[in-house]
């Protein structure tokens, strides 16, 4: 990624220098316009959502934390003694996690690493990066190559079938051919603003089943307040 399109990390880079708290907005067509609060970006362990807690206690082995902007979850575990690995795309977010002091940073994409790992940690929905249902085989092949014999997949998702819900609470989903999971997102800081990038949000049912497909088990760890979800992804043994 080119640092003239890392809105993300350089909202980032900024509140870590404490130039400012701004304002990282998130545009889709499908919705109006967000905002995530950087503040959340660098939250200790005790302000993370129970899901993430869970997912970070259960790390071990050689850690790959995926997709780790500010580097919140690897510091956690590397204060903890943790072999942990970070990676992101972002220019600026690499910067600050050498900064902010830890170990194993990688500026690459997650899609042409070759090393194992015995823990891959996707959190704050990180498995979206698949963007599209039909990557999911070439996700899991990719897991399978680079997951250690005996490793695990922690990621957490929401099933966001309750944006189409009803005043009645009935859910009636779109007919258009289209999995109603897969978005399209921008985001923007100050002048710079990202390409537009798919992002997915999965249900338990057709993750699980995609996983099956693929050699992999899922457990569902714990859910989460508001269907999301801590799934647990390891080999099928024979």
């Amino acid at each position: 990624m080119k640092k003239e399109k890392d809105a993300m990390g350089k909202a980032i880079a900024d509140f870590y220098k404490g130039r400012r708290d701004g304002k990282l907005r998130v545009l889709s067509p499908m919705f109006e316009e967000d905002e995530i609060p950087v503040t959340t970006l660098f939250r200790g362990f005790r302000d993370m959502p129970k899901l993430e807690q869970k997912a970070l206690k259960m790390a071990k082995g050689r850690i790959l934390d995926v997709g780790a902007g500010s580097g919140c979850h690897a510091l956690w575990l590397q204060d903890k003694g943790m072999n942990v690995t970070a990676i992101d795309i972002s220019p600026y977010s690499i910067e600050t996690m050498k900064e902010r002091g830890l170990a194993n940073v990688l500026e690459q994409d997650f899609f042409t690493l070759k090393e194992k790992y015995d823990t891959i940690l996707m959190l704050m929905n990180g498995i979206g990066i698949v963007g599209t249902l039909d990557k999911l085989p070439d996700f899991f092949k990719h897991i399978d190559n680079i997951l250690a014999e005996d490793g695990q997949l922690l990621c957490d998702s929401s099933d966001i079938c309750y944006l189409y819900e009803d005043e009645d609470g009935i859910i009636e989903l779109p007919c258009d051919g289209k999995y109603y999971g897969e978005l399209e997102y921008t985001m923007c800081y100050d002048d710079i603003c990202s390409d537009s990038f798919p992002w997915l949000y999965i249900d338990i049912n057709t993750l699980r089943n995609y996983a099956e497909l693929h050699g992999f088990k899922m457990e569902i760890v714990r859910r989460g307040e508001h269907y999301d979800y801590l799934a647990r992804i390891s080999r099928i043994r024979n």
